[in-house]
């Protein structure tokens, strides 16, 4: 049994705050509690994700999202019962309590339950050429900028190794013969890496054509040129909860208009408001994918959005895991240089 002294919260917590308590420790839960310590309910990384896609947003209080029927266990119960429980439920954390609902502690099956290793293969689009960071990649491609004195390939390949992913393939063409002499086969990085080798541009999508053979089950495919600290398990573990298909990793933004915004009905001014805010979501270049997608990939160039829209015609289930964590695209110069001021507090912090 462990501690639950980090990972209790209130109803008054924010998502933000929720969401840091979930990421930053070992157990991927929050346990509520009262004044007295009596357990309100629980809350995961699931809960948060499905009420920013209700319209809640960072600064929103956890207070409407809160699981209040989460299965509970007693002092005195067996490890051969709990399991059992976990087994049956797939549920990996079960808050212990007292004989007045008071949370003592928190049982967590994760370890006993699941493998640390993951089959699931991570496949890494590096083919591009970078053209609006020119000159910086006019001699390398743009996944071998250093950033935090490594390649972004390299945070990208040890980030999905911490979460238990070994089994690497990376998408290259622009200058993949410095990639490929830098990574090699992946055994001094502690991971296995194939190459598909994209002889024209294939777009974000196009090289899955390439598969020497399909993967077996759903896998990984993120862009060569971001920087995230997701918890990919989580968003795997989202995937197989919704029984989806394809799975896009947003991102949320906010932009504030700077003029007053007229809304008419006809020539008559309905209403006005002053430098109104308009919230929308930006695809963050992570996906998990099942393996039948596959087959939807013509060999040629094709992006991953034309991908997700045949899908969708095809009424296969897509859905959306919103992304809360730190996310960078580096596209242009000045992303090169936010990335390389903030690196060390995201990942060395």
């Amino acid at each position: 049994m462990k501690s639950i002294k980090k990972i209790k919260i209130t109803t008054e917590t924010t998502i933000s705050k929720a969401l840091k308590v979930i990421s930053e420790g070992t157990l991927r839960i929050a346990i509520l509690v009262d004044k007295k310590g009596k357990l309100l309910g629980t809350l995961t990384d699931g809960d948060i994700r499905r009420g920013l896609l209700k319209g809640l947003n960072l600064n929103s209080s956890v207070k409407s999202i809160i699981f209040k029927k989460p299965i509970i266990a007693k002092k005195t119960d067996t490890k051969e019962k709990l399991l059992k429980i976990a087994l049956s439920k797939k549920i990996y954390q079960i808050p212990v309590i007292d004989e007045n609902r008071r949370v003592i502690g928190i049982h967590v099956l994760d370890e006993l339950i699941k493998s640390k290793k993951k089959s699931n293969k991570v496949v890494i689009m590096a083919g591009g050429e970078g053209m609006r960071l020119r000159p910086l990649t006019k001699k390398i491609p743009k996944p071998m900028l250093k950033v935090g004195k490594k390649p972004i390939l390299q945070t990208i390949v040890e980030k999905f190794k911490q979460s238990g992913y070994e089994n690497f393939v990376m998408c290259v063409n622009y200058k993949s013969k410095i990639i490929k002499k830098y990574f090699g086969d992946g055994k001094k990085f502690g991971v296995k890496i194939e190459y598909i080798k994209e002889k024209t541009k294939m777009g974000t999508a196009g090289a899955l054509s390439l598969f020497k053979e399909k993967p077996k089950e759903p896998f990984f495919l993120i862009n060569g040129d971001l920087l995230t600290n997701l918890d990919f398990e989580k968003m795997l573990d989202f995937h197989y909860q919704h029984n989806s298909k394809a799975t896009m990793c947003i991102k949320e933004f906010n932009v504030e208009s700077p003029y007053g915004e007229v809304k008419l009905k006809n020539e008559n001014i309905k209403s006005i408001e002053e430098k109104p805010k308009h919230k929308f979501f930006v695809n963050a270049g992570v996906y998990v994918l099942d393996p039948k997608c596959v087959d939807l990939i013509p060999k040629k160039f094709f992006d991953v959005t034309s991908l997700f829209k045949k899908m969708i015609d095809k009424k296969y289930k897509t859905i959306s895991f919103p992304l809360g964590e730190y996310w960078l695209d580096i596209g242009r110069h000045h992303d090169y240089d936010k990335a390389n001021l903030e690196y060390n507090y995201i990942f060395n912090h």
